[in-house]
């Protein structure tokens, strides 16, 4: 039994320590936010925080996450208003298919924390998940307009 704090909230998670977090966090605590993309931890669609670190939830095995702070995109949210990051995706007109935003929004979350006015070149260096759509621009415009509080 692992215990978890998922958005603030405590569970015990009766699972496998090798089970992988996304599947805990979808399959056990209920949070479909975090999506399924490649599985290798490669594209990003499974991103969320674990103790603020950008963590790749479908190879990190519960074990590694037992006893920290998860947060999911669900939880970005402070006090059930939009995160300014996906009040900037909105006005961008950011998602296609959508599939991958959760984890861009996520990752863009804690790259902003730590690069509160970033140059061009820090978003295009700094922003690793993949779009399948190729949204590129779109995010990097909505990271640039969240950063400048346009939002």
């Amino acid at each position: 039994m692992a215990k978890l704090t998922v958005n603030g909230k405590e569970h015990d998670i009766d699972a496998s320590d090798e089970t992988p977090l996304l599947w805990a966090l979808r399959d056990i605590v209920g949070l479909t936010g975090t999506k399924f993309g490649c599985g290798q931890g490669l594209c990003g669609a499974c991103t969320v925080h674990v103790d603020g670190e950008v963590t790749r939830s479908c190879i990190t095995p519960l074990k590694q996450a037992a006893g920290k702070s998860v947060t999911t995109i669900e939880g970005l949210s402070e006090d059930g208003v939009s995160h300014p990051l996906q009040k900037a995706w909105v006005a961008e007109d950011v998602p296609q298919c959508g599939y991958c935003q959760s984890g861009q929004i996520m990752a863009a979350a804690a790259f902003l924390r730590d690069n509160p006015e970033p140059s061009d070149q820090d978003i295009w260096d700094g922003m690793a998940n993949l779009c399948r759509c190729g949204t590129y621009l779109r995010i990097h415009r909505a990271i640039k307009r969240a950063a400048r509080k346009e939002v």
